[in-house]
């Protein structure tokens, strides 16, 4: 499957007071990788546009097994699961000097139609033709 990582530092505009980031910012965290695994894919959300669709988020899951705390370098990995029926990606949150696994996180998003607003059952051709074209560059 495609897979594309990020780096950030935990700054203090997403800490509380305890210097621990606050739980809500892991969404953003992720929104930034899924951006990057779009971009890799030729897919981001202006092409999602062009294309006639818009993706929203319809499930998130988070498990928080370490805290991500203030000025702490972080790896995100985020993995595409599917793609046929739905965006479903994974993503793996590591401490990016010692590699010890922080987080662990998933997201799904369908597709809608732009005009009629209607939920797609599966994704669209263009999105699908997308992602074969990444995963042939990716293997050869």
């Amino acid at each position: 499957m495609i897979k594309e990582s990020i780096e950030f530092q935990v700054e203090f505009y997403d800490v509380d007071s305890m210097q621990v980031a606050w739980h809500g910012n892991y969404v953003k965290y992720m929104e930034v990788a899924r951006c990057a695994l779009l971009r890799k894919i030729g897919y981001d959300y202006n092409e999602m546009t062009r294309s006639g669709y818009v993706w929203p988020v319809v499930d998130i899951h988070v498990k928080y097994l370490r805290p991500m705390i203030f000025l702490q370098k972080v790896r995100c990995e985020v993995t595409l699961q599917e793609y046929e029926i739905c965006l479903k990606l994974s993503y793996k949150f590591t401490d990016a000097e010692t590699g010890k696994v922080l987080t662990r996180a998933e997201s799904t998003q369908m597709a809608v139609d732009i005009k009629t607003r209607e939920s797609q059952v599966g994704s669209p051709l263009c999105f699908i033709e997308k992602v074969r074209e990444c995963e042939a560059r990716e293997n050869a």
